[in-house]
């Protein structure tokens, strides 16, 4: 006889986040880790690598913040490891800024390079630059 499957986890049967100064310690350095890789994946330029290192990023974000959460309920954060999740968390804000930057540059760049032209139809339904674009009307 097999053995029986195992259910599926639901959100209320999940195993209680750890929440002793090491595992947040751990926590925290993921947070870290992950945020040095989407910055090496921002500077390497490539946006499948970029895509990844933000949503595992995120992934350890969330994972902190259901950790922190819970071992603020339960005791207390120590400061240290507060200070560095706060410090992780700033250089993000500083990461989404320096691309909030970029991209506008990039938009007056393309802006620049590839101005937006006229519709080739106006409203009546003429093309509006047949009378000076040399096209023969018919």
């Amino acid at each position: 006889m097999p053995p029986p499957r195992p259910e599926p986890m639901t959100r209320t049967d999940r195993p209680a986040l750890p929440a002793t100064a090491e595992a947040l310690e751990s926590i925290v350095a993921e947070v870290e880790t992950r945020l040095a890789g989407l910055a090496a994946a921002l500077l390497d330029r490539e946006h499948r690598s970029v895509d990844a290192a933000a949503h595992e990023l995120q992934r350890a974000l969330a994972r902190a913040l259901d950790a922190f959460s819970q071992a603020a309920h339960r005791g207390g954060v120590p400061p240290a490891l507060r200070q560095r999740l706060v410090s992780a968390s700033g250089q993000v804000a500083a990461q989404r800024e320096t691309l909030a930057r970029a991209t506008a540059a990039l938009d007056r760049a393309m802006e620049i390079l590839l101005p937006r032209q006229a519709p080739v139809y106006n409203a009546a339904g003429g093309a509006a630059f047949a009378s000076g674009s040399g096209v023969a009307r018919a």
